[in-house]
């Protein structure tokens, strides 16, 4: 048996296996660059050891340490308050809060799993209070997640840009941005018009005065979220909302009232300034990120604490060990292999629109940053025929890998349907979710290659 194709074995089987037992595909993948490197292929360990990423380690450690300390000292919650009260209460307008906040924590750095998790709650305790569609509330959130998740400092954006940038190939964060952004805005406009967005359009809510991780404690009590995605392994109860500074706890006293706000401002602040200078002076993320998120620490103690161990380790575990398997898997020719055997088809479009489907279908199940940092190698030698825009696919294939997030059977999903507002038909919801997640693995694909592949704009 030829290299390549066992290679497609062993990451067939990894696949399969996270899937079915809750094994982390990072892990996973650390074992099979190993078995296949060293013992098949006859790899030094050292060599094997390169293909770790280490710049993507440091800028995942770096966010997501840096959004646990934002989430911690309550700056999440502050600007839920500002957001609800920029809208003056109007109903219709809460969908679209919850949408945009979303978007904004992804767009920052913090992973999608994480946004939902914490904005769930919040949008589905709107929703049973103010008579909104649950499926509205959850998949704005949802969709939200993914419309930030491509911005050149989120999670999502530095996995796609760092593959494509390690191959020399041309390609451009801000059309990735932006083609999440675009697609993931106009389907939530669609969900809005559909799931009755216009009959709020003329109500108000009473009062809103209930602060946003009140809503969150309240909503999450009783349930113990454990993500479907095996590989991302993310999770939320409510003890960690009850333990953490922003579950609403009134400060014991005015210097710790004044204190909490110095912290806030201070992250807030911090966050700005991550986005003008990685991007403004495309200086590393992950240094900035993390350069940031010590002197917040340095500078406010106490409301750090814990934050470390809420860096989502099993996501650079999951990522840093896929992407040391893809190493291997370029080592052993599979990257050329697989690249030659889509080419041979002969027409790069239906390729391009084969790849998309595999992204969504496979995606819908398992990690989405799994499939990512898979898929991406695999199309990227196809590509340089210059036959097709590579933008675009990179674009199409980026956007039908993570709007099938929805399924119930993904973690952004789960979190959704776990966090069912009281008095809900929980089977029914599960059932709008699951038929909602269909249509969006069927339709997704297709529409991300008739707008992103097939005009050649990219």
């Amino acid at each position: 048996m030829s290299a390549p194709v066992l290679s497609i074995i062993v990451l067939a089987a990894m696949f399969l296996i996270a899937t079915i037992l809750p094994i982390n595909m990072g892990a996973l993948g650390f074992v099979g660059a190993f078995l296949l490197g060293a013992v098949f292929l006859g790899m030094e360990t050292d060599d094997i050891i390169a293909s770790f990423p280490g710049g993507l380690f440091l800028t995942l450690v770096g966010v997501t340490y840096l959004f646990a300390i934002a989430q911690n000292n309550g700056t999440i919650d502050l600007l839920i308050q500002w957001a609800v009260k920029l809208v003056r209460n109007r109903v219709a307008m809460i969908p679209w809060v919850m949408f945009v906040i979303t978007a904004i924590i992804t767009s920052v750095g913090a992973l999608g799993p994480a946004a939902v998790a914490i904005m769930a709650p919040i949008a589905l305790g709107f929703a049973a209070k103010h008579k909104i569609s649950p499926l509205l509330m959850g998949m704005m959130v949802v969709h939200g997640a993914q419309a930030g998740g491509f911005s050149p400092i989120a999670v999502y954006g530095v996995i796609v840009n760092s593959i494509v940038a390690d191959t020399g190939f041309e390609y451009s964060p801000l059309a990735l941005f932006l083609s999440s952004l675009i697609f993931n805005f106009l389907i939530a406009v669609v969900l809005f018009l559909v799931l009755g967005g216009r009959k709020l359009l003329s109500t108000r809510a009473g009062q809103m005065v209930e602060r946003g991780a009140e809503a969150r404690m309240n909503a999450s009590v009783g349930h113990r979220i454990s993500g479907t995605n095996r590989a991302d392994d993310v999770k939320y109860d409510d003890s960690e909302a009850k333990s953490d500074k922003s579950a609403g706890a009134a400060p014991a006293t005015a210097a710790e009232a004044k204190s909490d706000k110095a912290s806030q401002y201070t992250t807030i602040a911090g966050l700005i300034v991550l986005a003008v200078v990685a991007l403004g002076l495309s200086i590393d993320v992950g240094f900035v990120s993390i350069t940031i998120a010590v002197i917040l620490a340095l500078l406010f103690p106490k409301a750090q604490k814990g934050a470390v161990d809420k860096i989502s380790w099993s996501t650079v575990l999951l990522i840093c060990g896929m992407l040391t398997f893809v190493g291997v898997l370029q080592e052993a020719g599979t990257i050329d292999y697989v690249s030659d055997g889509v080419a041979s088809l002969g027409m790069p479009m239906l390729a391009a629109l084969l790849i998309c489907y595999i992204g969504a279908v496979v995606s819908a199940f398992a990690s989405s940053t799994a499939i990512l940092a898979a898929l991406i190698p695999l199309a990227i030698p196809f590509l340089e025929s210059g036959e097709i825009g590579a933008i675009g696919v990179i674009c199409a294939l980026a956007v039908a890998s993570t709007i099938v997030d929805v399924s119930p059977f993904s973690t952004n999903g789960a979190l959704v349907l776990a966090n069912a507002p009281e008095g809900t038909d929980r089977d029914r919801f599960y059932k709008q979710i699951l038929s909602y997640g269909a249509i969006v693995v069927v339709a997704g694909p297709p529409i991300a290659w008739l707008v992103l592949v097939v005009p050649g704009w990219l």
